[in-house]
């Protein structure tokens, strides 16, 4: 019951961020470019606030879970793709993302803005990639009431 528990959770945290991350990089980061440079470092660190608050608890709690389950499943293929998958969205996020932000909290430039657009691609495909798994997943799972993760 647990693992069926902390699967659904996993699942509804990477559905959610999946969703987010599509909205950030297809909009929000796109519409860097039309924020006026006077007005650009007040917006960039209440976005910088904002969205830490919003992802935060839900990167750990999927990180923890997908941690869990990949221990608790026996190392299954889906689950390490999953997990691995996750390893890399928090390279990314690490490497590229907050140090183009910190970047961008000190000035803006169109260079810093491409790079961040360009470079998000990594972890919107990542996530893509991860609410497909675990779709299978689910699918597989709903037609034999049984997790296979």
């Amino acid at each position: 019951m647990t693992t069926n528990f902390l699967f659904i959770v996993h699942s509804f945290c990477c559905f959610f961020m999946t969703g987010l991350i599509w909205l950030i990089q297809l909009v929000h980061y796109p519409s860097f470019n039309y924020i006026s440079k006077n007005e650009f470092n007040l917006f960039h660190a209440f976005h910088s606030q904002v969205i830490t608050f919003v992802v935060g608890p839900i990167m750990l709690v999927e990180l923890g879970t997908s941690l869990f389950l990949v221990l608790n499943q026996k190392l299954s293929l889906i689950s390490c793709l999953n997990f691995l998958g996750l390893v890399l969205i928090w390279i990314a996020t690490a490497f590229l993302s907050v140090p183009t932000h910190n970047k961008l909290g000190t000035a803006v430039n169109a260079e810093s803005i491409a790079f961040l657009i360009s470079t998000n691609w990594i972890r919107t495909v990542l996530w893509t990639m991860r609410s497909g798994l675990l779709i299978y997943s689910l699918t597989v799972s709903l037609k034999d009431n049984e997790i296979h993760f």
